[in-house]
């Protein structure tokens, strides 16, 4: 199985470049905040878990989202041919519970993509698809605010996985072909 984490600060392009990963290697998608609105939705107990801490203002413990992607892992059965994690890891403690998690079923994470877009480019991009799509959070102070956050609790996780060898850095600028190119051969050499 090939195991990605795709990364990026907010407007990087993860999510059109995550559409393109999975037509061509035929991974299976997981992003966190749809399998938390999935459990939530189903009643499971880990949705009605996560429900609590939502419903008094609290975030989802690590250990609560951990169990809910493995419990999302395992459902997809032995023959798909790897995973995309979509917005998680965020945190270095987070990326060491997807280790464990992944190692407990002989896996790993195989490579993480990294786009890196210069700041001015990002806010630009976001405040474009909140134009377009009618986000009201994509505006430019919101934009700022969620860079900041990418910066002070995600962005470590950069030299977490360049320690590992598994971090491939993507120049996130240009055309979304061309960058994807770039994406394509670091999942290839994996």
């Amino acid at each position: 199985m090939k195991n990605i984490v795709i990364f990026g600060a907010p407007g990087s392009g993860k999510g059109t470049q995550s559409d393109k990963i999975i037509a061509e290697f035929g991974v299976a998608h997981i992003s966190t905040g749809d399998v938390l609105r999935a459990e939530i939705k189903a009643g499971t107990e880990l949705g009605k878990t996560a429900a609590g801490y939502i419903n008094e203002g609290k975030l989802v413990p690590d250990s609560l989202i951990i169990d809910m992607l493995a419990s999302t892992l395992d459902s997809k059965g032995k023959d798909i041919s790897g995973v995309i994690f979509d917005g998680f890891p965020r945190t270095i403690a987070q990326a060491e519970a997807l280790d464990e998690m992944l190692q407990q079923r002989g896996e790993k994470v195989n490579v993480v993509v990294g786009l890196e877009v210069p700041d001015e480019e990002l806010i630009k991009r976001i405040i474009a698809r909140g134009a377009s799509s009618g986000r009201a959070d994509d505006n430019e102070e919101t934009a700022k605010k969620r860079l900041d956050t990418y910066y002070s609790q995600t962005l470590p996780l950069k030299d977490f996985y360049v320690k590992q060898g598994k971090y491939a850095q993507i120049n996130g600028v240009g055309s979304i072909d061309d960058i994807y190119s770039n994406i394509s051969k670091a999942i290839s050499n994996c």
